[in-house]
């Protein structure tokens, strides 16, 4: 009984036990309220981006490109949010007033959608492995977010778009507060909807999915969709957040949303994941960076200790899976 409630909940364990040995380590600084909040906040960003990874991963695929995304929508998103609107790129409009704020919100969304459109599409229309058209989406993303911005950070946005990174509600802050809206969107559609349903079937076996009837490609190109769409929410709170859209945003936050993920108990082999074990990873990522960042830990072992985290994280997913398997045949 222990060892089964051990296996189930480890995850949440081992962020408690973090967070103790954080504690004591920074001498309390950790778990001053300021921190805390500071911690889920920074989460935020990358744990709205790890809920659509987590679908692409149930269906035992890969998006590469989320971090590049981030930056191109962060620089569209920007160019539409000037307060003087004549600053903008290629859309241009001098002696207009400002652009009303759900225009840039609205375009980024649906920038994230199309790319997550264009994944999916490539990955069920030619059929080859989803690392290699989210990879291929990664750098083209990131060189047309330079070529966009033409180097440079866009400032001055307007004080109601910033708003949406940099303001609350009552006591709690507006990203922490769509990372839980998101976070309720992503549960209903996996576990309240027959799509739910349909994406954990296409991730356990793909072929027995067609033949029961479900159209695999649909539901494989929402997916994408959906983590598009969870990377462009993800790119307006962290442009408003910072008051600028700037090209070099993002970089290894792929990295970190697959790693929330699967840390979460998200299997690589698909049919296999939760919402509530994405955003455990997510808050045990978040606790971990900002836990080294208060001792004073060099951003090379950083990122050195969350690797070999990563690596551990895979092989005791596919210990579980071997187990399970095991455990069917017997």
């Amino acid at each position: 009984m222990l060892k089964n409630l051990l296996n189930k909940y480890s995850i949440y364990f081992i962020l408690l036990a973090f967070v103790v040995v954080l504690a004591v380590a920074s001498g309390g600084t950790f778990l001053q309220l300021s921190n805390l909040e500071s911690v889920i906040r920074q989460s935020s960003i990358i744990g709205i981006i790890a809920f659509g990874v987590t679908l692409v991963i149930i269906t035992a695929g890969i998006d590469l490109s989320s971090g590049a995304v981030l930056a191109l929508i962060s620089v569209i998103v920007a160019s539409l949010a000037q307060q003087d609107t004549g600053t903008g790129i290629f859309i241009k409009f001098p002696g207009l007033p400002d652009l009303p704020i759900i225009v840039p919100v609205l375009v980024g969304l649906l920038v994230g959608s199309c790319i997550g459109f264009i994944n999916g599409g490539l990955i069920t229309w030619t059929k080859i492995p989803p690392f290699i058209p989210t990879l291929g989406m990664f750098t083209a993303a990131r060189g047309a977010a330079f070529l966009y911005a033409n180097g440079r950070p866009l400032s001055s946005l307007s004080e109601k778009f910033n708003q949406i990174g940099q303001g609350s509600v009552w006591i709690i802050s507006n990203p922490v507060l769509l990372f839980f809206i998101c976070g309720v969107i992503t549960y209903v559609i996996l576990r309240r909807t027959k799509l739910g349903r349909y994406i954990y079937a296409v991730g356990a076996n793909k072929n027995a999915a067609y033949v029961s009837g479900i159209r695999t490609n649909r539901v494989l190109i929402f997916v994408y969709m959906f983590a598009g769409l969870m990377t462009g929410v993800s790119a307006i709170i962290l442009t408003s957040r910072i008051g600028s859209g700037q090209a070099g945003l993002g970089t290894s936050y792929e990295l970190y949303a697959i790693a929330s993920a699967v840390i979460g108990g998200t299997s690589f082999t698909g049919g296999r994941g939760t919402v509530g074990g994405t955003v455990v990873g997510a808050l045990l990522i978040g606790v971990i960076r900002n836990g080294m960042d208060i001792l004073n830990v060099s951003v090379y072992w950083q990122q050195i200790i969350l690797g070999f985290i990563i690596v551990i994280a895979i092989v005791i997913d596919q210990r579980k899976q071997q187990v399970l398997v095991k455990a069917k045949h017997e």
